[in-house]
């Protein structure tokens, strides 16, 4: 490679949780640079799974925490072309990868959802996410289900 890799930015805690990984959550749900709309979002779906769930004993944080946690793939299928043909080979994924892929398919499937705004739509996928249902739950078992048919070709990985 001819250009030096580009350093990580160094994500600041969010200013109610203190917690890095909700500003990166919060910063994928985030769009065209409005931030504060976007904590608004998160704060009051997170005010909306705790009304939701009064009798979990965890908080709604520890809740958003499992159902990221629920939705994180392990393994996924990379195209490789070995001789003219295109094989999909089942690779690791890599800790902040896997952090990505859960907190943008969360996202990504409650945009889809129905509902009135963004805060309910994300906190019914939360929800389901917890309770190991819902499309981004849905999206991680369909790619773990695509690496296991496809074991057979591991010994291509890169």
């Amino acid at each position: 490679m001819r250009k030096a890799k580009p350093k990580k930015r160094q994500v600041l805690p969010d200013p109610v949780f203190g917690d890095v990984r909700v500003t990166r959550f919060v910063n994928h749900l985030m769009r065209d640079g409005k931030k504060s709309l976007a904590y608004d979002i998160f704060y009051s779906a997170l005010k909306i799974v705790e009304t939701k769930m009064p009798n979990e004993e965890k908080s709604a944080l520890e809740i958003w925490k499992a159902a990221l946690d629920n939705v994180t793939p392990q393994v996924e299928v990379k195209s490789r072309r070995v001789g003219g043909a295109t094989f999909q080979v089942p690779t690791e994924v890599y800790p902040e990868r896997k952090e990505a892929i859960s907190m943008k398919n969360l996202i990504s499937f409650a945009r889809k959802r129905k509902g009135r705004n963004m805060a309910e739509k994300l906190a019914a996928e939360i929800m389901d996410a917890y309770n190991g249902q819902g499309g981004a739950f849905k999206r991680k078992e369909d790619m773990h289900r695509m690496a296991e048919a496809n074991r057979a070709f591991a010994h291509f990985r890169f």
